[in-house]
């Protein structure tokens, strides 16, 4: 019997990503815009970890199913780790991937330093409470202009081994990537869900 998991998110480029890690599994998979009355809480705490705490539990609690959530940064060594838990309002609460973009570039323009890192914090929580974080994380650098037209957020200007992640191909990102890390590590949690 397939299991009911919830993924609280309504960043619809991420919720593709997530799908296709997870399909394996063979969940019942749910969505936040089935819960029409659910409001995202604010993502107001200071780590990724807290943020995807309260995003899963507050999710769990109001749906009754077992909830996913994540919260990702960027950390650029030359920003001193900025735009980290600002990542997805780096450049202003309305702002848009591509501003984003620019703003890292812009601020890079004079350095050398081109080191960063992705990093996802996922929580798994149930309606009385978390029961899994788990955090996966991939080093890489900052290219000096866009590269590709594949992924969302930051994805042309992040790049691994050469490689933007949005010069790869889906299946190829989600073999390597933050997320991809932390959804693997957290399968084992989940496949004792499936089990029990």
């Amino acid at each position: 019997m397939k299991r009911d998991i919830l993924i609280a998110t309504h960043n619809l480029d991420k919720l593709k990503e997530l799908e296709d890690l997870l399909n394996p599994l063979q969940f019942r998979l749910h969505f936040l815009h089935e819960l029409p009355d659910f409001f995202p809480p604010e993502e107001d705490q200071d780590t990724l970890q807290k943020n995807a705490m309260k995003k899963a539990l507050e999710a769990a609690k109001f749906s009754g199913l077992i909830t996913l959530a994540d919260d990702t940064g960027l950390f650029i060594a030359a920003l001193n780790d900025a735009p980290g838990i600002m990542s997805a309002r780096f450049a202003g609460n309305s702002c848009s991937y591509s501003d984003n973009r620019q703003k890292v570039l812009s601020l890079m323009q004079n350095t050398d330093q081109r080191k960063a890192y992705f990093k996802t914090a996922v929580a798994l929580a149930a309606p009385d409470g978390i029961m899994a974080i788990i955090e996966g994380r991939l080093d890489g650098e900052i290219t000096t202009e866009e590269y590709g037209n594949n992924g969302f957020g930051y994805d042309s200007i992040f790049a691994v081994n050469g490689k933007t992640y949005a010069e790869m191909k889906a299946i190829e990102k989600n073999r390597l990537s933050h997320r991809a890390i932390a959804i693997k590590a957290i399968i084992p949690v989940l496949q004792k869900i499936i089990n029990t």
